[in-house]
């Protein structure tokens, strides 16, 4: 029986990857000075959640086949110093995904945006279609109690691909770990600026993603990213390359379908982002062995990941949904994609701006006309994250001047923008909430149901 030992385990993915190995038949350990619902509930569910907080050295011997380290660690951790001394393998979660996945078919999705959808949409298929994969995803998906994987029969392995770094010890990016076989790209905007202070830092690592594609491998990407066309066309000779783009679809009373030869697939799910996710997505399941038939019958089904334009609530007059959006390219085209759905009801769009990235003063004017497709735009941050975050303070004035539009309305307190939502008349009228926080402690579930009730 291997014995592996999380610091930080109660991440995400990092508690996620406990399970799926503790499934697995390993001796699963774990460690974290705070772990948070849902991770606290499921590590307990499986008799995994640590006996107390904190970090303990005594948790580390040279016993342990390897050390997996999560990114809310730090360098001077007490059990990495001692993991060190002990002289046990120390891996960051994508360095393990792909030792543990060294004999399978790799799938990796990148891309700035859309990446954990088309990830969704594509395990959604396979599972439709009763075939064996391993995975990791970086949302809770309908139908799948965790995030993450691991056994030793599945063939192939479908892998989000995030830019951002590995571990506190490991710089490296974790899509640059997984050497796909497989690889899509989904398009590139500028993210994670505290890492990749520079455009072009940033494109870099999409390069080198592209380089590390397997021998014979495919690569698949939108076209209507010029930029990404530009890694595309320097890519290594003997990888097959298949773009796409839009899935052609038309809406009819609120309701979208895919249009392929002479059927009307209806979807529950909506937006040309989310339209050329399918095709991204049908193109890596044609790949796998699905065909066209078997991949559309099983897409009409899938609902989305959590928080990717997710349905709260809604009643006739009123839908209220929650997106994961935040950076400037996604703020866009997800309030494009509910006015286009919902063409006779007014659109109030509410974003926070919570990451490192956008509450940043040179980062701000990236945001320009983002939200301008709504006819009421709220923007909220709230002046503590920027000090705990150690940045230079921005002002309401700086964040209006920077979106600009006469529809905008700056908030520093949650409490007056909830005031502001549940005292608005919501006939013929939608809310959509996007943030990677949650506006300092709004109960989504909770004001939806509110404003709906």
């Amino acid at each position: 029986m291997k014995r592996v030992h999380f610091i930080a385990v109660g991440g995400s993915v990092m508690h996620n990857m406990a399970i799926a190995l503790h499934k697995k038949g390993y001796r699963v350990t774990g460690s974290d000075d705070e772990i948070f619902e849902p991770s606290r509930s499921r590590l307990a569910k499986y008799d995994l959640l640590p006996e107390k907080a904190g970090w303990d050295p005594d948790n580390v011997d040279d016993n342990l086949d390897a050390v997996i380290l999560g990114m809310h660690a730090r360098e001077d951790n007490p059990e990495l110093i001692k993991a060190k001394e002990a002289g046990v393998r120390i891996y960051s979660f994508p360095e393990y995904i792909y030792e543990q996945s060294r004999d399978k078919v790799r799938v990796v999705i990148g891309g700035s945006h859309g990446k954990t959808t088309i990830t969704s949409m594509i395990m959604h298929v396979l599972d439709k279609n009763k075939k064996e994969f391993d995975y990791m995803v970086g949302a809770q998906l309908e139908g799948f109690e965790t995030m993450v994987k691991l056994t030793e029969n599945a063939p192939c392995i479908i892998l989000e691909g995030d830019e951002y770094l590995s571990s506190p010890i490991d710089r490296r990016p974790k899509f640059h770990l997984y050497h796909p076989h497989i690889a899509l790209i989904s398009g590139i905007a500028w993210d994670h600026i505290n890492v990749f202070p520079t455009w072009d830092e940033y494109l870099q690592q999409f390069r080198t993603f592209v380089d590390l594609i397997e021998n014979n491998g495919s690569l698949i990407w939108y076209e209507g990213d010029a930029e990404l066309k530009k890694n595309v066309e320097n890519c290594k000779a003997g990888i097959k390359k298949y773009a796409y783009s839009t899935h052609e679809y038309v809406v009819k009373n609120n309701n979208t379908f895919l249009v392929s030869d002479d059927r009307h697939i209806p979807l529950c799910i909506f937006g040309r982002h989310n339209l050329q996710n399918i095709s991204g997505a049908k193109i890596v399941c044609n790949e796998l062995g699905i065909n066209d038939k078997q991949f559309y019958d099983a897409i009409s089904s899938f609902r989305g990941a959590a928080k990717r334009l997710q349905l709260l609530k809604e009643n006739q007059y009123t839908s209220v949904y929650l997106d994961f959006a935040h950076a400037p390219s996604k703020l866009k085209a997800t309030t494009k994609a509910v006015k286009e759905q919902y063409p006779d009801r007014k659109l109030v769009a509410c974003m926070e701006l919570h990451t490192f990235s956008s509450l940043k003063e040179e980062f701000l004017p990236h945001y320009k006309g983002a939200m301008k497709t709504a006819d009421e735009a709220y923007v909220y941050f709230n002046p503590d994250v920027i000090r705990h975050k150690k940045l230079k303070e921005i002002t309401p004035a700086q964040v209006k001047e920077a979106f600009g539009g006469d529809n905008l309305t700056i908030f520093t307190d949650s409490a007056l923008l909830i005031d502001k939502l549940l005292s608005s008349d919501w006939k013929n009228k939608n809310l959509l909430l996007m943030s990677s926080g949650n506006f300092s402690g709004i109960d989504f579930n909770e004001l939806a149901e509110k404003i709906i009730d």
